[in-house]
């Protein structure tokens, strides 16, 4: 029987969630982290200003605006944003972009809200499934055996 190439399925690997190659130099992410910082103010919904202050706050120490400008400056290498300060910054602009791509560079996947609780219903449910076929199974093999 001759083999067709099936051109309409997709490739079920590809949803697979990979880590970032790992050859020298191609993990330099300086540039895409300022990227998304200058994102996340972008959405924030406020000016800077209001993000500094927020920050602050949350934090317990000074972030100014000229830190955020300097963070969000894909020309200022020397001015990252301090992994520490990342979540900070997320709770401060009301997003998830760099949780989301940290995952994404890891090879993961995040799930918030509504997404966390659909993924859990759905583990759940395949492990009641699974359950219930090993019951059944024992239920026959007790069968089988009879009164034995």
């Amino acid at each position: 029987m001759a083999r067709h190439d099936d051109t309409r399925t997709g490739d079920l690997f590809a949803l697979l969630p990979q880590p970032a190659e790992q050859t020298p130099g191609s993990q330099c992410y300086g540039v895409e982290v300022a990227h998304l910082v200058s994102q996340a103010l972008a959405g924030a919904g406020c000016d800077r200003m209001d993000v500094a202050a927020r920050m602050s706050r949350l934090a317990g120490r000074d972030v100014s605006k000229y830190m955020l400008d300097a963070w969000s400056a894909e020309s200022r290498e020397a001015y990252n944003l301090p992994f520490y300060l990342a979540p900070v910054l997320e709770a401060a602009c009301h997003t998830h972009l760099l949780t989301q791509w940290l995952a994404d560079r890891r090879g993961c996947r995040v799930l918030v809200g509504k997404a966390a609780l659909d993924a859990e219903i759905g583990k759940l449910e395949r492990m009641r499934d699974e359950a219930a076929k090993k019951i059944r199974a024992l239920k026959s093999a007790m069968g089988e055996l009879g009164d034995a």
